[in-house]
């Protein structure tokens, strides 16, 4: 059975508010963060290479914010992929607390694609078979 892609993170004070919680910004930037890890370490596909001739944009976004997360808790980061289409993928992601509670969860897509030579105009472009291969790894 396929497994998520795991990554911890430490809540530090550039993601809390005032009153000592993550800033809700700043959960979709871990977010980010766990793209592009998952993107480097798990498929073999650095964003510093990717950005060269493709991109990975965010094409839509569902996120229900569950529990307040505080500084100095390090939160567990899932992903996993729910969906995979031509040149779509539907991923899953939750981040729970230490004791395995929910902080937050949604689901994001990306869409690969390409850059015309000017770099002016973008177009969807379908996943290489070996790319798909690899994202077919964490579908759940």
């Amino acid at each position: 059975m396929n497994q998520p892609f795991i990554k911890q993170e430490k809540i530090r004070f550039q993601h809390v508010d005032y009153a000592g919680i993550v800033f809700y910004p700043r959960f979709l930037e871990m977010l980010n963060c766990l793209v592009e890890d998952w993107f480097e370490e798990a498929l073999d596909r650095p964003f510093s290479k990717i950005h060269e001739t493709n991109g990975i944009p965010t094409v839509d976004l569902k996120v229900q914010f569950k529990k307040a997360a505080r500084l100095g808790e390090i939160l567990t980061k899932k992903l996993w992929v729910q969906n995979l289409g031509g040149a779509s993928v539907l991923c899953g992601f939750r981040f729970e607390d230490e004791a395995g509670k929910t902080c937050l969860e949604g689901e994001v897509t990306l869409v690969n694609v390409a850059f015309n030579e000017d770099r002016n105009g973008i177009k969807a472009e379908p996943f290489s078979e070996e790319m798909k291969q690899k994202i077919s790894k964490f579908v759940i």
